[in-house]
């Protein structure tokens, strides 16, 4: 198949490119910029100029496509305050491309976790992009909700929860966490998180939902304890109304998810066969930056 991914130059997406290039497919990949654009041409992909507000060149590609992975996003927007911003510019992408396909019973992979009747209703604002997504089902697209896990990590994580984590910790002396710490962050090693999306775009059905969590839930004291021996500082219990001025730039440090896979297991055959979150933090690499 031809597969355009959205994001393909981004951390998951230049595992997820690879992992796809392996399994037979024709690759495309959407770059904003020249450095972009060299990332994805060495990976072996064609390159397709354009960014996420460019909606006719998305509609474009994604007219030459028999797949669309999309795993863009302006995550500059939530640091920034613009969460709810970027996921409506998102759910414009997601009407942009799913357009084009719709009729079709070409496949849309997105971001996303939950029944339609909880998305709708659910305050985080991507539940809006991953309803928009599950519109598309009822319209001819084989619409699949991957749910990518709050810490994804390996060595080519430099943005995501855990170098965000370590940099707040840093930065006050403390590695914090909320009350007891028992609320879960589902974790997966990006590779693994690859290996999903190559499965799903073969054989995930119409509807369908998939996880990239190899860890349901690592507990949050848990990770904290072992970011403060590295870093040789204290972990710290903190109220729910100081943790949220301590980690303001921080917004999901009271999150409580978790990913059951069993169900991915099965039906994609996946297993994952990456170190998990301990194991990457133990390793160092996310403290010698």
């Amino acid at each position: 198949m031809r597969v355009f991914v959205t994001g393909a130059s981004g951390h998951i997406g230049s595992a997820v490119v690879p992992e796809l290039i392996h399994a037979g497919h024709e690759v495309v990949g959407l770059a904003r910029s020249d450095e972009a654009a060299a990332t994805v041409k060495a990976m072996g992909a064609e390159v397709h100029r354009g960014n996420l507000t460019d909606l006719d060149r998305l509609r474009e590609a994604a007219r030459d496509a028999d797949a669309v992975v999309h795993l863009g996003f302006q995550h500059e927007g939530i640091a920034a305050g613009r969460f709810a911003e970027v996921a409506a510019q998102d759910v414009e992408v997601v009407d942009a491309i799913c357009g084009e396909l719709a009729g079709t019973g070409k496949a849309f992979l997105g971001i996303g976790l939950g029944r339609v009747e909880d998305l709708a209703k659910h305050p985080n604002p991507r539940a809006k992009v991953a309803l928009a997504i599950r519109g598309y089902t009822e319209r001819g697209v084989r619409t699949v909700l991957v749910a990518v896990p709050m810490v994804t990590h390996s060595e080519r994580d430099r943005t995501g929860f855990i170098p965000q984590y370590i940099r707040i910790a840093r930065q006050t002396g403390v590695a914090g966490y909320v009350d007891e710490g028992a609320n879960t962050w589902p974790a997966g090693h990006t590779l693994d998180v690859a290996r999903v999306y190559a499965l799903a775009v073969d054989k995930a059905p119409a509807g369908s939902q998939v996880t990239g969590a190899t860890e349901a839930g690592v507990p949050v004291r848990t990770i904290a304890e072992a970011v403060a021996r590295h870093l040789g500082i204290e972990a710290v219990s903190m109220p729910a109304q100081q943790a949220a001025e301590h980690f303001r730039a921080f917004p999901f440090i009271s999150g409580d998810v978790t990913m059951p896979n069993e169900a991915t297991r099965e039906l994609l055959g996946w297993e994952p066969a990456h170190p998990t979150l301990l194991a990457d933090l133990g390793a160092g690499f996310y403290f010698s930056r």
